[in-house]
């Protein structure tokens, strides 16, 4: 039995009480009705009030919903069950056992989550939104289970995450189970169908799952990631929200949303979480406009908590002992800088390679490589140009500040080193490297967006080029290979040939078993077709049941062989769609590059007149059209269609 089994059955895992227990418990049995669902609800005017504003919410329609049980029949059972279970644990878990689990904070995210997905849901139609609501809600459930079930253990690992290691990693790690499995279970125990709970196993990241680019599942993950991404600026400090709403215009690109819309979007979504917030007690801090952020400055360091300065890489590079601890303890304690040390210019150029700083603080006077020389040397490399450099030195004449500032130096502080002289030094360089950071930051997203543009374009290329229901290339995309056909035998004096081809009867196929069954045949005629062509022919679907074929280096007779050929094939084919069979035939009309014909659309004419007399030879025939005439190939041993 799996560790999860086992906490499921001992009653550990986060579960719902009272009127959402009995809802649950009613909609497992077959016998189930609304009616029922409906008196239960009614008995807790807080689940009530809750599911009618829910269903006003969905509704199309200008009368609003007053009763509870039109409100079940609105919303149907299932989601009623996974609403009523959702609302249960926000109301038993706004505190708990774990110490650094910040329990209003996480169901304030996962609020704007469930929000976010409904609004987008709605937008998409990929699902019903108050389906996704729900998912939105307990996409995260999982770590509310293990803060539950593990509280002393989860503190830790939250405080280790904190230092920047996954969580997922953490939690196996440590537990030997992760959130994701955690809220898999509860989904499975709430009701919520698989085609739902798949994707939002995933959502946290979506390249994982596996799942066909552009179906319904992959729609739906993507959706779920991006309601994440919603929350997660809507709960984000303002210091992150720059790069928040840079990955967030990005996520609504692909969905069709510019930053105008996406901002409209993001907005709802604020105004509606405030109203939920407020009708389950959860914290809603206020939020500027989408509008306001995206437009804000980026922030000062100075105006940035000391968080913000820990982790940047600085070198220091100092011969003197005394000075080096001095100002080492002063970076690493005072501003929360990640420290390493150099007693020379040449040490420091190897280090910096290794360790790729952001801050660069040298003295002038060294040993083996003095500053000045250090920093026209790491200059000369393309990794250290965009690094900051602040020069010690005891020095202050004129001359020597402008060698300093021409060798590439970016500040400099006298020595002694004064402390209010180092931070403020160190405030401009932290705003330089935040700066810095926010420009790569928007690169790397300017790259990524024109490599998903490229990809978009090619996907649309080909959508243009290519027929939908047989996936061959389409008329547009015939036409051109018929040209380039021409173009090179012209070149070349190799021949070219053109095959119409047109499926014998094809109306009365669909009016004797219908569309559906019509484009199966088509689609397995086109197999056919592609099956016959040569590796270097084309074939393409140019009009409702007209194919057309072009062969190179093909003269008449080769292309009369390959023509019967495929008239054969296409004969000898049943087709089976459920328990009807089908058989089918092809009339091919063919021509050749000649003397005397001045473009492909001559080519292409002839190949038409071919096919009109094959069709009232008879159909299921071969005919030529070589020289002005039209010549017809008898068909041996086949019946013909009547």
């Amino acid at each position: 039995m799996s560790k999860i089994e086992q906490l499921r059955i001992s009653g550990q895992l986060p579960s719902p009480k009272g009127v959402a227990l009995a809802i649950m418990e009613i909609s497992r049995r077959e016998d189930a009705t609304l009616d029922e669902v409906a008196r239960v609800v009614q008995s807790d005017p807080a689940l009530s009030s809750r599911l009618l504003r829910l269903a006003n919410a969905s509704a199309n329609t200008a009368r609003p919903v007053v009763s509870i049980r039109e409100t079940v029949l609105r919303l149907g059972m299932a989601t009623v069950r996974q609403l009523a279970m959702g609302f249960s644990l926000v109301d038993q878990f706004l505190e708990g056992p774990c110490s650094t689990f910040d329990y209003p904070a996480f169901w304030s995210h996962s609020l704007f989550m469930a929000v976010a997905s409904q609004e987008l849901g709605r937008m998409t139609r990929t699902a019903s939104p108050d389906e996704l609501f729900a998912c939105g809600l307990l996409a995260q459930i999982g770590c509310l289970a293990l803060a539950t079930v593990y509280p002393n253990d989860y503190a830790a690992v939250l405080t280790e995450q904190s230092r920047g290691v996954a969580l997922l990693e953490l939690e196996r790690k440590r537990m030997g189970i992760d959130h994701a499995e955690f809220t898999a279970i509860i989904l499975a125990d709430c009701g919520i169908p698989k085609a739902l709970a798949e994707p939002v196993h995933y959502h946290e990241a979506p390249q994982t799952s596996g799942f066909s680019e552009g179906s319904r599942p992959d729609q739906l993950t993507h959706l779920l990631f991006q309601a994440r991404r919603m929350a997660d600026l809507g709960r984000s400090p303002v210091t992150e929200r720059h790069s928040s709403i840079a990955g967030l215009m990005l996520l609504g690109g692909k969905i069709g949303l510019d930053a105008t819309a996406m901002g409209e979007v993001f907005d709802r979504v604020v105004h509606l979480w405030y109203e939920w917030a407020e009708l389950l007690k959860v914290p809603a801090s206020p939020i500027p406009s989408f509008s306001a952020m995206a437009n804000a400055p980026v922030p000062r360091p100075e105006e940035d908590s000391q968080a913000a300065h820990t982790s940047k890489r600085v070198l220091l590079v100092e011969d003197d002992p005394t000075t080096r601890m001095i100002t080492e303890g002063l970076l690493c304690h005072l501003l929360g800088c990640t420290v390493h040390t150099a007693e020379n210019g040449k040490d420091a150029l190897a280090l910096a390679l290794e360790v790729m700083p952001q801050i660069i603080i040298t003295d002038w006077l060294m040993p083996v490589m003095d500053g000045i020389e250090f920093c026209r040397a790491l200059r000369a490399t393309d990794w250290g140009q965009s690094m900051y450099v602040i020069m010690l030195t005891g020095e202050e004449t004129e001359e020597k500040i402008i060698n300093a500032f021409e060798a590439g130096v970016d500040d400099y502080v006298t020595k002694p080193v004064n402390v209010r002289a180092l931070s403020a030094r160190m405030r401009a360089a932290l705003h330089y490297v935040k700066l810095l950071e926010a420009w790569e930051n928007d690169r790397a997203q300017l790259k990524q967006f024109a490599a998903e543009l490229a990809i978009s374009n090619r996907r649309l290329e080909h959508a243009a080029m290519t027929d939908l229901l047989t996936e061959l290339p389409n008329r547009r995309a015939g036409m051109e290979a018929l040209s380039r056909f021409w173009n090179g035998s012209q070149r070349t004096g190799q021949p070219v040939a053109a095959l119409m081809i047109d499926v014998d009867y094809f109306k009365s196929i669909n009016d004797r078993h219908g569309h559906a069954v019509g484009d199966r045949v088509l689609q397995e005629v086109a197999k056919a077709i592609q099956t016959a062509a040569r590796k270097d022919d084309i074939v393409s679907r140019i009009g409702g049941e007209e194919f057309l074929l072009v062969c190179h280096d093909a003269d008449p007779k080769a292309a009369l062989l390959a023509a019967e050929r495929l008239r054969k094939m296409v004969k000898a084919m049943k087709i089976h769609i459920d328990d009807t069979e089908i058989q089918t035939s092809v009339s091919i009309g063919v021509a050749n590059r000649e003397n005397g014909m001045d473009n492909e659309d001559d080519m292409l004419r002839a190949a038409d007149k071919a096919l009109y007399a094959a069709k009232n030879a008879g159909r299921n025939r071969v005919c030529l059209f070589a020289n002005g005439k039209t010549i017809c190939a008898a068909c041996v041993n086949d019946k013909h269609q009547a």
